[in-house]
């Protein structure tokens, strides 16, 4: 396929590079992939659109402050930004610098402490892999230091704010270095509310990668390379969709990252419990196992994660919820609004 079939347009203005005052305050598209329509709803009318003994799948990764600022040895001043902590004191990272550093060069962070660049990664030439001062682990260095690291196209610095409102109300898992965002507007209220009304929860962990916000570059998607993501699905939760299954109910992916989750420890055809890496790309044609619904925002053009949900709900009806969401004004992105998804099985 095209990636120019994944195209649209979208006012700057429409971009959220703020949440609303309450998680829960966001609108919801309800599009239904098996009736061709799509609805005008709120967030909170999820309660409604859910039925007791439906299961809702979450990610429970926990953002990571990935943004570190320093300098080099000569001065030079550097960005650096985390792809993935591999160990207790060496991460994965983009660089930002005048020129990039070479193997053995010292970097000194945050005013506060020093890496040492080990090479590049031998999979991505484009990561640096980074030896943290030991005296504290990476993440304990991230915690101290790091910023957190909002979308580019926020185009804004990080407040303090966003240091939670950026971040899931359930997320535990520290190393992700972008939010599951479908999961932000949900509060703990809203939770207890599902729960009550006899609504199952599930967790899976997808650590989200930088590589979320690559563009496509090439024109076929067929020739496009995916990063990959470490993700872990719990025995647990394939026993709770299997429960739900024998139970009549639906099973509701919160995000396109717990939906990659699923489907990667299904790619055998029937759902595993395990851990690994995935780098699986969805384009419309791919036949879904694990999931009926889907709970997503709204994707930036010709990216992944739209051919991901124009497969899930079919392309020609997902193309037109999004033309109509920019007529309504819709929020989009990260701190935007919600789309719950039915799946289309045509």
């Amino acid at each position: 396929m095209k990636v120019t079939e994944f195209d649209f347009s979208l006012p700057d203005a429409q971009i959220a590079r703020y949440p609303l005052a309450e998680r829960t305050a966001s609108r919801l598209l309800h599009v239904d992939g098996r009736a061709g329509t799509f609805a005008d709803r709120r967030f909170v009318d999820l309660l409604d659109l859910l039925q007791p003994g439906d299961l809702l799948v979450f990610n429970d990764t926990r953002v990571i402050p990935a943004r570190l600022l320093g300098r080099k040895e000569t001065g030079g001043q550097i960005e650096v930004f985390i792809e993935r902590v591999v160990s207790d004191h060496e991460v994965l990272a983009f660089i930002r610098a005048s020129k990039s550093p070479k193997p053995g060069a010292v970097l000194h962070l945050a005013n506060a402490f020093d890496a040492v660049m080990l090479g590049r990664d031998a999979h991505n030439d484009d990561l640096f892999h980074l030896r943290f001062d030991p005296t504290r682990t990476a993440l304990e260095w991230l915690e101290a230091c790091g910023e957190i690291p909002l979308p580019p196209y926020m185009d804004r610095a990080a407040e303090a704010a966003d240091s939670a409102r950026y971040q899931t109300v359930y997320a535990s898992k520290a190393g992700a270095v972008a939010a599951p965002t479908a999961g932000l507007h949900f509060d703990t209220a809203m939770l207890d509310r599902l729960r009550a009304a006899g609504v199952e929860t599930a967790w899976v962990t997808l650590h989200v990668g930088a590589g979320t916000f690559q563009p496509v570059r090439v024109e076929d998607t067929d020739q496009h390379q995916m990063h990959t993501e470490r993700y872990t699905v719990p025995q647990a939760t394939v026993d709770a969709i299997a429960a739900c299954r024998q139970r009549g109910g639906r099973i509701t992916a919160v995000g396109t990252t717990s939906l990659r989750a699923l489907e990667s420890a299904a790619a055998l055809g029937e759902l595993t419990a395990g851990e690994g890496e995935t780098a699986l790309f969805i384009t419309p044609g791919y036949r879904f196992r694990a999931i009926d619904r889907l709970l997503t925002n709204f994707h930036l053009p010709r990216s992944t994660l739209l051919m991901l949900v124009c497969a899930f709900g079919g392309q020609r009806l997902l193309l037109d919820a999004y033309a109509h969401a920019v007529a309504s004004n819709y929020r989009f992105f990260s701190y935007g609004d919600a789309m719950l998804i039915e799946r289309h099985d045509g």
